[in-house]
């Protein structure tokens, strides 16, 4: 199997020249920043992603503790619980997201309707202000929901819209501006389709919220309303981040000195397989009624089925790079740091997923650990282009180690709701109604407390050492010479 070396990128990202020899003749994936407004765009994304996850941060301290035993009993109770969470969720799972997608696409695709993109970046911004507010409001009115759970008030609706509107523009422009794979597939080719494949998937996601919102009979309030309207575009989202997951690992290999032996050609093929499930999503609306169970079940099947066929090849080629790579140099151990708890959490939300019975705790870590795994991927690609976006590279001892207290930190977090699940701890409770009648549920959760201030910690570390690299900006200069 042939396989197309690409020259690694120096920090304003212009290809190096050397000499292919055999340990050189595997694939490198990477893209280059361009100079121009894209650039700008892509720092403005960053800028938003590090305030929704300090957001987040901040939210989850506090639902935390709400969850904590004996803590808890400090706390207002049960309704302050679930505000806390639903902001932080949103903030962490959904802004946050939106925002590196946000960067992955203004640095992927061709300078074209930048105006468009800006547009979508001021209507997000104003969309996550408005729902972050909205939890300090009198009557919250806080409803979980499976995917985007929601505060069901007019400020918390309007930014949720507002963000709705913005991700949809988003998603125009990266799909107006998407550059063409070409015949010769290569490392950057097949970085920018995957990127481009994680677009479309968006825009069958919004699509399917667009569809609930349509057909949903008037009849339903309340969480039921919330549930149906979110399930299939929800379902959809997830191909969406895994999808730019795949595109991190294969990135952030490179980056660390482990390029995989996977050819461009067979990565390009992974990523359409991950594509081609979202398209269930659609034959889901056609084919059953969107309250029916059959509906539902076939959303679950699809991003089942989608995920799995490209994540273990790529996960396996990855694997062994980093196995057959040397120590990286200071500046790519936090890159290697990141894609190595990446993977780790990631697989551990898998394995979780094969044990859930029943509506417990084990659900919430299931889904935790693949969104961590999503989120530590994104905190290494940041890592790796903060130099190419003009700021100073991160190294040191801190850089290394904040994946790892962060990925640690989640570990043991989803490791106390699995001992905890056992026990039948039900999930989306806080405080007394969590009944902790025996020492092993007690146990248990307060592993999963003592887990979620460890990873609030390494998570707010992260956003304090890119912050303190955005500052100081050594390179700047040296980026526009």
């Amino acid at each position: 199997m042939s396989t197309i070396a690409h020259p690694p990128l120096n920090d304003v990202g212009a290809p190096r020249r050397h000499s292919v020899t055999a340990r050189t003749a595997r694939t490198t994936y990477s893209l280059p920043v361009p100079l121009d407004s894209r650039r700008t765009m892509a720092r403005a994304w960053l800028w938003l992603g590090l305030l929704a996850i300090a957001g987040s941060g901040l939210f989850s301290i506090l639902l935390v503790l709400s969850r904590t035993p004996v803590v808890n009993g400090l706390l207002p109770g049960v309704d302050f619980f679930r505000t806390a969470l639903v902001v932080h969720v949103d903030l962490s799972v959904l802004v946050w997201f939106i925002a590196i997608a946000g960067l992955m696409w203004s640095i992927s695709g061709r300078h074209a309707s930048v105006a468009l993109g800006w547009v979508a970046m001021v209507l997000t911004c104003f969309g996550t202000v408005a729902m972050a507010a909205a939890a300090f409001t009198s009557d919250p009115q806080p409803v979980m929901a499976n995917y985007i759970p929601v505060l069901d008030n007019r400020i918390f609706l309007a930014g949720l819209i507002a963000v709705a509107a913005g991700a949809g523009l988003l998603v125009l422009r990266a799909l107006l501006a998407a550059p063409a794979t070409g015949a010769l597939i290569d490392g950057h080719a097949a970085l920018r389709f995957g990127i481009s494949a994680a677009a479309v998937a968006s825009a069958v996601a919004l699509l399917a919220f667009v569809w609930s919102y349509l057909v949903l009979p008037h009849s339903l309030v309340g969480k039921a309303y919330y549930e149906i309207l979110f399930w299939g575009g929800g379902h959809a989202l997830q191909f969406v981040w895994t999808l730019l997951m795949l595109v991190c690992w294969l990135w952030l290999g490179s980056a660390s000195g482990a390029p995989t032996l996977l050819s461009p050609r067979l990565a390009v093929l992974m990523f359409a397989l991950a594509l081609i499930a979202v398209f269930v999503t659609p034959y889901a609306y056609l084919a059953y009624d969107i309250a029916t169970v059959e509906h539902r079940n076939l959303h679950t099947w699809a991003m089942r089925l989608g995920g799995g066929l490209a994540i273990v090849p790529i996960t396996l080629a990855v694997v062994e790079g980093l196995l057959r790579s040397r120590a990286p140099d200071a500046a790519a151990k936090p890159v290697r740091a990141s894609l190595i708890a990446s993977m780790l959490l990631f697989a551990s939300g898998g394995i979780i997923g094969a044990l859930i019975h029943g509506n417990n705790v084990k659900i919430p870590a299931h889904y935790h650990g693949c969104i961590v795994g999503v989120t530590l991927a994104f905190m290494g690609l940041v890592y790796h282009l903060l130099p190419q976006l003009g700021y100073r590279t991160v190294r040191g001892r801190l850089a290394v180690a904040q994946p790892y207290i962060y990925g640690l930190g989640q570990l043991l977090h989803i490791i106390g709701l699995v001992w905890s699940g056992g026990y039948g701890v039900q999930r989306k409770v806080a405080g007394a109604d969590q009944v902790l009648r025996t020492a092993g549920e007690t146990a248990g959760m307060g592993l999963m407390g003592l887990g979620g201030l460890l990873a609030i910690i390494g998570g707010m570390l992260f956003v304090v050492i890119v912050l303190r690299a955005i500052l100081a900006q050594p390179e700047c200069a040296r980026q526009g010479a």
